[in-house]
């Protein structure tokens, strides 16, 4: 679970009391810079799209009219390229999507304008609200700016991409369908011998292969790592003659077993990197079934890498799996997935956790499973979703739960003083000055250096359900 947690103390080498002065003056200056940052961001946009204003009167009138308005919009970008010392092809895009943003989304220029929203907010709003209907972008505009208002622009993608999605007249399932028909592999030539091999799959798939790799190449990683520390000692000679002996052991005493690993894959010159492992292990898995080079399939490893199978968390309302209710489920830290890949994933899960969640916040309050021994870390990870540091958006299983009150110092092992933290976040809350106080609901309260405090709430899952008002009673005929 998790180790050295807790509150921690300080490093020898940590700042003193001058140096969190100096980072206060620091901080407050950036928020001046931040400030007229966003003054001069919001210029520029209604600049350019004043520019895409301007090509098009001038296109006015003209026979070829979508012809002349293109000559016209190339014109004035490249003239703005020079000032902007960027290619015109840049400029002109830059200027469609300024006045897609000026005149489609007023509301959020209203918000970013007020200090309300970021520009990175601005972005996820007129990447997702494409998907909704003109007539209801102002209500996702009020809906989603809600959302962005104290949380990181990563934070809230996956929230407002199901907002945009539930907005859409056509359900997701539908759209879907017609999607995952265009399913494909296919190979684009590089350079230098090399190709891309393109897969498109639905999202869950490929979630799901990605994460099989990346566990793969790290026990291949582990293994290795284990073997060059057991080839080195003091003299070096002892160890290195061990280790040869049990490599050839391992390969039943051939000829060049003390330089190969079962397959004849070295691990004496394998200096590869996790991307190239997970390469090298989807080639093979592809080509023969299971990866050739299997380090766990003998000694004192956690298992064969065949034995590995992908994890996704997927978060689906009981009314989806019912069939009485087509609307996406949530794939945590990606995207939403299609109600019939929801349902089918149910179905074939060994275990699964329900969840009580909170009828107007959306909270989760309980979580009960077949396996209570491990029902804490699923109603954690349920509860958290993420890392709890503030702005941190990696998901809660690829993370570490944390003691927010040390257990050494009498913190109780509960879900009231346990948080999901990722390792960055995990080391900075044990090695700096940053402190954590945890409330009722699962309420973080974060403290920096300077003083400043961050609250976290526990977020509310994207998929829950929602009350509605009982029909009027019919009255009785007379």
């Amino acid at each position: 679970m998790c180790s050295n947690d807790g509150l921690g103390g300080l490093s020898s080498g940590m700042s003193s009391d001058d140096d969190v002065d100096t980072l206060a003056r620091l901080v407050a200056d950036a928020e001046g810079v931040s400030d007229a940052a966003r003054a001069v961001q919001i210029q520029e946009v209604r600049v350019l799209a004043a520019a895409g204003v301007l090509a098009e009167k001038q296109a006015a009138g003209a026979s070829e009219k979508v012809k002349a308005r293109e000559m016209a919009l190339r014109g004035i970008a490249a003239e703005l390229a020079g000032v902007f010392v960027a290619t015109d092809r840049t400029v002109q895009r830059r200027i469609d999507e300024a006045r897609d943003l000026v005149e489609n989304y007023p509301v959020t220029m209203a918000a970013w304008e007020a200090g309300r929203i970021v520009r990175g907010h601005v972005r996820v709003i007129q990447e997702t609200g494409c998907l909704v209907p003109a007539e209801e972008r102002a209500e996702f505009e009020r809906v989603a700016i809600e959302r962005c208002e104290g949380e990181t622009p990563n934070r809230v993608r996956d929230a407002l991409r199901m907002i945009a999605e539930r907005m859409h007249p056509r359900s997701f399932t539908e759209r879907h369908e017609e999607a995952a028909a265009g399913r494909c592999v296919r190979v684009q030539a590089g350079a230098d011998g090399m190709s891309d091999l393109i897969a498109t799959l639905p999202t869950v798939i490929a979630d799901g292969i990605v994460d099989r790799l990346t566990r793969q190449a790290r026990e291949i990683i582990n293994v290795r790592q284990q073997a060059d520390a057991a080839g080195v000692d003091a003299s070096g000679a002892g160890a290195r003659a061990d280790a040869r002996s049990a490599r050839a052991d391992a390969n039943g005493g051939g000829r060049d077993a003390d330089a190969t690993i079962c397959d004849g894959s070295s691990f004496v010159d394998d200096d590869r990197t996790i991307d190239q492992v997970r390469a090298d292990v989807l080639s093979e898995l592809l080509l023969a079934g299971t990866p050739a080079l299997d380090p766990t399939a003998t000694g004192d490893g956690d298992g064969t890498l065949g034995a590995i199978r992908a994890h996704v968390q997927v978060a689906v309302s009981a009314l989806t799996l019912m069939g009485q209710d087509e609307g996406p489920a949530d794939l945590a830290g990606r995207s939403p997935i299609d109600a019939a890949t929801a349902r089918e994933l149910a179905g074939n899960a060994t275990s699964w956790d329900r969840l009580l969640t909170h009828p107007v916040t959306g909270t989760v309050l309980e979580c009960d499973t077949y396996r209570p021994t491990a029902a804490m870390v699923r109603l954690l990870r349920a509860r958290d979703r993420h890392c709890r540091f503030p702005g941190c958006g990696r998901p809660a299983i690829r993370c570490e739960v944390d003691h927010t009150i040390a257990a050494s110092d009498g913190g109780a092992t509960h879900v009231c003083n346990l948080a999901n933290l990722c390792k960055r976040h995990h080391d900075v809350k044990h090695h700096t000055r940053w402190r954590v106080r945890q409330l009722r609901g699962g309420r973080l309260v974060w403290t920096s250096p300077t003083g400043r405090v961050y609250r976290d709430d526990a977020p509310p899952p994207l998929v829950a359900f929602t009350t509605t008002d009982p029909p009027a009673p019919e009255r009785p005929p007379f």
